[in-house]
C-alpha cells in the first residue's frame, strides 16, 4: 500500500525523505544524551528495515541470483530514494546512542550487505538481491552519520549532555 502510494506520487518522495530527516534530527536533538531512548528509537526504526527486506513475499525465486549494478539516485526514483530513507533512522539513532558514528556507518553498510546476501541465498523468501539496494542503503547510512555528527555537535554546544563528540 505504501509502495503503491509512493509510486503514484513519486514527486512527494524527496519531500517525504526531507521530512523523515527533520523528524529524526528533532528527536535526536531532543533526546541527545538519553541513550536508552535513542537505543529504543534505533530498535523501533529497524522494524521497517526487516519487514520490508526479509518478510517473505507471495512468490518464490527458484535460483540464487544477485543483480550487480551501481547507480546514483535521481529525485524521481522512488525505489532508490526509499532505500536511502530506510537506513537513515536506525543508523542515525544508533550513532547518537553509541557516540560512534563511523562504527554505526560500517554497521549499517554491513547490515545491508547481510540482508542482500540473505535475499540472494534464501530464494524461498521471494526477495531479489541487488547491489544497488546495498549502495543506496549505505548512502542513507552515510547521510545518517553526517546528521548524527551535526546534531551531536549542536546538542553538545547547547548543553552538557555529552552527545557525540568528533
Amino acid at each position: 500500500m505504501i509502495t503503491n502510494f509512493l509510486l503514484d506520487h513519486s514527486a512527494l518522495v524527496p519531500a517525504a525523505i526531507l521530512l523523515l530527516a527533520l523528524v529524526c534530527a528533532a528527536l535526536g536533538y531532543l533526546f541527545a544524551g538519553r541513550r536508552r531512548i535513542l537505543w529504543t528509537l534505533t530498535g523501533a526504526s529497524l522494524v521497517p528495515v526487516f519487514a520490508l527486506t526479509l518478510v517473505p513475499t507471495a512468490h518464490t525465486i527458484d535460483e540464487v541470483v544477485c543483480t550487480a549494478q551501481f547507480f546514483l539516485p535521481t529525485l524521481g526514483s522512488v525505489e532508490l530514494l526509499a532505500n536511502i530513507a530506510l537506513f537513515l533512522p536506525p543508523v542515525y539513532f544508533a550513532a547518537l546512542a553509541s557516540r560512534r558514528p563511523l562504527t554505526m556507518l560500517a554497521a549499517g553498510s554491513a547490515l545491508s550487505a547481510a540482508i542482500e546476501a540473505l535475499q540472494a541465498f534464501v530464494p524461498a523468501i521471494g526477495r531479489a538481491c541487488d547491489t544497488g539496494d546495498w549502495l543506496m542503503n549505505t548512502v542513507g547510512a552515510l547521510l545518517a552519520t553526517g546528521m548524527a555528527w551535526l546534531v551531536g555537535r549542536r546538542a553538545q554546544s547547547g548543553s552538557s549532555t555529552g552527545a557525540i563528540s568528533s
